[in-house]
């Protein structure tokens, strides 16, 4: 028993010089504040500055989906479009404890042209922007028309391109028409594109305005992505649809929205999509109908192509009025802004 005793009393100053040199507890980040400056310039630009004692890295939520991470504290990000966003940020110590606050910016995104067809030289369609689909074989939606390049089929005359769709036989198709692409000539990544036009009339008819990923030759439909700013059947008259195709969401399954306005073949009408790496939404003459959340994981976040045409019948024009004879598709510019 003496034996035991005296083992603990010689135990006890070891254990006793291990607490004295244990670290002070880290109390974590302590008077954290956020501040943010947004540029003047309507540039969408805010420069974000978050300051903590006793922090080691910061990790800011943008307010749109986007997170990113600072060592300094310091952060300067461009917003693409206008919007009040509750920016958050959480500070980390060393040992991992975190303190967060957050603040609200109001930003105002002024966007600029950065390109734009305005189709105001009389003849072929421009060469250097514009290429053509040409053929038959329903075009995967069992489709009667054949794309030609024909000025029959496309030209610009009095400041606007024209799409003629045509009863005829052609090649063994019942129909003609035209598709237009930028593809290997121009494409763009976010901002808006504004298409004025006027579309035609008549049971069948399927014009459209739309874009395609870059890379569909790599990867094929629908993992490169399709945005569809403008799709109208003459079988629904006045109905426009704005509509996204992706992987788990394409063909008859799609993500998209349609609203009912007046006098689409008799009148022009803006058609529009504002498109960032956290929003893509669908405007008829300036007026949103249908807002949809992008992702990274999505294939919306890479250059699109630019595509204008007028289908007959298939899957979404559905029966073809057996009176129709023509039909145009009028389109007095089309704009980027960003």
């Amino acid at each position: 028993m003496n034996k035991i005793i005296a083992f603990l009393i010689l135990a006890l100053p070891v254990f006793s010089s291990c607490k004295e040199n244990e670290p002070a507890d880290d109390p974590g980040p302590t008077n954290l504040t956020l501040d943010a400056a947004v540029a003047s310039d309507n540039s969408g630009t805010v420069n974000f500055t978050a300051t903590a004692t006793n922090a080691t890295v910061y990790t800011f939520n943008l307010g749109n989906g986007i997170t990113q991470v600072s060592t300094t504290g310091l952060l300067t990000y461009d917003y693409s479009t206008s919007g009040v966003y509750t920016v958050s940020v959480v500070a980390k110590s060393a040992s991992g404890k975190t303190a967060s606050t957050s603040t609200v910016v109001n930003v105002t995104v002024v966007l600029s042209v950065t390109w734009s067809e305005e189709f105001d030289v009389p003849g072929a369609p421009n060469s250097s922007v514009w290429g053509y689909d040409i053929g038959a074989g329903g075009w995967g939606n069992n489709e009667v028309q054949y794309y030609t390049d024909r000025r029959d089929n496309s030209y610009v005359s009095d400041g606007t391109l024209k799409i003629v769709l045509k009863k005829e036989s052609y090649n063994g198709s019942p129909y003609t028409s035209a598709r237009l692409l930028s593809k290997g000539k121009y494409s763009f990544k976010y901002g808006k594109i504004e298409v004025r036009a006027k579309l035609p009339a008549g049971g069948g008819t399927w014009p459209a305005i739309w874009m395609l990923g870059e890379n569909i030759s790599s990867v094929g439909w629908p993992a490169c992505g399709e945005i569809d700013i403008m799709e109208h059947v003459g079988n629904q008259l006045n109905k426009i649809f704005g509509t996204l195709h992706h992987p788990g969401h394409s063909g008859g399954n799609p993500d998209g929205g349609n609203v009912m306005i007046s006098n689409v073949t008799t009148e022009f009408h803006k058609y529009t999509c504002e498109w960032s790496s956290t929003t893509i939404r669908f405007y008829v003459d300036e007026v949103p109908f249908y807002t949809f959340a992008n992702s990274a994981g999505l294939p919306f976040n890479q250059n699109f192509f630019i595509i204008l045409n007028i289908a007959m019948g298939g899957n979404f024009g559905g029966t073809v009025d057996p009176a129709f004879t023509s039909g145009t598709m009028e389109i007095d510019y089309v704009r980027v802004y960003q």
